[in-house]
């Protein structure tokens, strides 16, 4: 497992600092055997979880936008993958992050979960992620406060001092982080690790309080809000060495085996969904990202002959598109799958789709031409009274950090706003 990272709050000032403990994560097939065993006691009140996937080489639009809002929709060829579960999401459009030029096309898939602007150009610093606010308000009720997964190594996540948390891409890490005991010396071994870290802390702490006689009265109010943060720090790491000494969740399912091609970028999302799945399951975390990354090679797809990326920069070539399609039908095929594994597990006389808000789209509205605006944004589940279609203004868009809000609010985070928001809320989604 990766070290501990130590992040702020946004909206909720210096002093509430979290955790977001790095991240192992998996996938393996889904069988019916697993046992949906949680980290504590079995309740009538089930958590509610919270799973961000961003496609970073978008989607075509016509094949996914309808023409019409609402639940009647006549399905375009990508909806058509999720007929099933009409009734469960919400399609936006029409909704951006503001100043996402950044120094490359690609840029803003470092601000997808955080809306800092002008990304990767001088003077950027990006802001800590949405899954990174939730995991700082419920991440010490599991035994892993988020999960970062990855098809690229790359992630989502970025912690308040505006660093990238590391994506995990092996489902057998994942697996054995989540769900194999260590040995009696290995778990000794760990909380020997944890309270190394604890004297560490009390050196620092001693070194500060020595230095506070010498300050003004402006250093020691930053001298205060920065003991504040690593006496935080010591109640994670105490509250991780009580999870160290607790048995990990028993599944009847054998480690997986990492996808050995790497151009099976299908097979890669499926294994770990999959794997999300689980992990959701036995409440072994509640906040997940995953960035579904595309490639500069050819996908192991069946009829794709052509570079990914090149397609994505189909410049209205049907030839291009009609083969970018197959890679696209492909991805809302595993998605359609990940719903209904979800959907199909029941907790507390509702579905696990119930208790989990997906968060699914990209950071780019069109590839072609490396357009951040109208950026292709889905939610299903977690509750919500979903509207099938819901346009926004193509041309003055509604910022994508107002749907943010909500989605942090759900997950029982006290803001009311967000980076670049301007509302506590967004049309089209309602609880």
């Amino acid at each position: 497992m990766n070290a501990p990272h130590l992040s702020t709050r946004p909206a909720l000032g210096r002093r509430h600092f979290l955790r977001g403990a790095g991240s192992a994560m998996l996938g393996l097939p889904f069988l019916e055997a697993m046992t949906p065993t949680f980290s504590r006691a079995a309740s009538t009140v089930s958590p509610k979880r919270f799973v961000a996937m961003c496609a970073t080489l978008g989607f075509h639009g016509p094949h996914l936008f309808p023409t019409q809002e609402g639940q009647d929709y006549d399905l375009t060829p990508y909806l058509a993958k999720l007929k099933d579960h009409r009734r469960d999401f919400t399609l936006f459009s029409g909704l951006s992050h503001p100043e996402q030029q950044g120094n490359n096309g690609h840029a803003s898939e470092m601000t997808w979960l955080t809306s800092a602007r002008r990304p990767g150009l001088a003077g950027f610093k990006n802001s800590i992620s949405l899954d990174q606010v939730i995991a700082n308000a419920i991440g010490s009720e599991t035994r892993y406060p988020f999960l970062a997964l990855s098809t690229s190594g790359r992630s989502m996540s970025w912690s308040a001092n505006g660093v990238e948390l590391p994506g995990e891409i092996s489902p057998a890490k994942l697996f054995k982080a989540l769900f194999i005991q260590g040995t009696e010396q290995e778990v000794a071994a760990e909380m020997k690790s944890f309270q190394r870290g604890r004297s560490i802390l009390d050196t620092v702490l001693g070194e500060a309080k020595s230095l506070e006689r010498e300050l003004g009265a402006r250093d020691k109010e930053k001298l205060e809000e920065y003991l504040a943060s690593v006496r935080e720090l010591e109640v994670r790491l105490q509250e991780s060495e009580g999870w160290v000494q607790k048995p990990k969740p028993q599944v009847a399912v054998e480690l997986p085996k990492d996808v050995q091609d790497k151009n099976d970028a299908i097979a890669k999302q499926r294994l770990m969904n999959d794997m999300i799945v689980l992990a959701l399951q036995t409440d072994s975390t509640r906040t997940i990202t995953f960035q579904l990354a595309g490639m500069n090679a050819v996908p192991t797809i069946p009829g794709v002959k052509n570079d990914w990326h090149n397609l994505s920069h189909h410049g209205k070539d049907p030839a291009k598109i009609d083969e970018l399609k197959i890679i696209e039908d492909a991805e809302f095929e595993v998605l359609a799958e990940f719903l209904t594994k979800l959907k199909s597990l029941s907790e507390n006389g509702k579905s696990l789709l119930d208790h989990t808000a997906v968060l699914y789209g990209s950071n780019l509205g069109n590839a072609s031409s490396h357009d951040w605006r109208n950026l292709p944004v889905l939610v299903a589940g977690g509750g919500f009274k979903h509207q099938g279609y819901v346009a926004h203004d193509e041309k003055d868009n509604t910022p994508f950090a107002n749907l943010f809000v909500p989605l942090a609010q759900r997950m029982g985070v006290e803001i009311d706003q967000f980076g670049s928001s301007t509302s506590a809320g967004v049309r089209g989604l309602e609880a």
